[in-house]
């Protein structure tokens, strides 16, 4: 099965590629914000840079995976190559490892501005232990965004998915406390920050690079938005299945 996952990972990357606009997109908005805003009000403070460039990094994971999944899965379903691809005898597990697989690249490739950025125009620093540890919990916490893409775009129509996507990143991204420093955000949002998505990848990153301390009330929310999220995108794919092949 890796090796099918990996063959998938390559197809889907290929078609990318080829249309180099995708790629700049998903780059773009945590760019511009870093530009706009962590540059130019926090940019010469080390722990406001640091914790706001980790803060546009978890909204770039959040924005790829769902639009590279989201509009992208709903597109490719449209497309005469996928149901024959679906009648293949290699079930759904290869194809779901190959999109994690290519997020998990794209998502690295769009978020090389933002470090860069960082580490070029601001006062932004972490130890070599410090960058593995963040390193390690972006991958992390991809996982219930990469999920959140797949069932939108197993479910929905090509028209629907982006619309609900566009619809979906800047709320989450609020509410997440994306847009703030940790306690900044106003009251509503720190009392709903910790239960949701992004707030819960938000405080793992902070964690990550800073003294912060972990969130479990975090931890265990985002375990349960990965498992309720999982659970809508195999029931998606198993839905759109069973109407398309039926």
């Amino acid at each position: 099965m890796s090796s099918l996952a990996v063959t998938h990972a390559r197809f889907q990357l290929l078609e990318t590629i080829r249309i180099p606009i995708a790629v700049f997109g998903s780059a773009f908005f945590p760019s511009a914000a870093m530009l706009a805003f962590v540059v130019p009000f926090v940019g010469d403070n080390a722990e406001y840079a640091t914790l706001a460039t980790v803060s546009m990094i978890t909204f770039s994971v959040m924005t790829t995976n769902l639009f590279q999944h989201g509009a992208g899965v709903a597109e490719d379903r449209a497309q005469p190559w996928d149901p024959y691809v679906r009648t293949l005898p290699a079930g759904a597990m290869p194809r779901f490892a190959g999109r994690i697989l290519s997020g998990l690249c794209l998502m690295a490739v769009s978020l090389v501005p933002v470090v860069l950025i960082a580490a070029f125009f601001t006062e932004a620093t972490v130890t070599p232990l410090a960058f593995l540890i963040a390193a390690g919990t972006t991958v992390v916490i991809a996982v219930p965004f990469i999920l959140m893409g797949l069932a939108i775009g197993y479910s929905m129509p090509q028209k629907a998915a982006i619309v609900v996507a566009q619809v979906l990143f800047f709320p989450l991204a609020f509410l997440g406390g994306l847009m703030t420093g940790p306690g900044l955000a106003p009251g509503i949002v720190e009392n709903i920050a910790p239960y949701l998505p992004t707030g819960g990848a938000a405080r793992l990153m902070w964690a990550a690079v800073s003294d912060i301390p972990y969130d479990f009330r975090s931890i265990a929310a985002l375990v349960g938005w990965t498992a309720v999220l999982g659970g809508g995108a195999l029931w998606a794919y198993r839905r759109d299945e069973g109407r398309r092949f039926s």
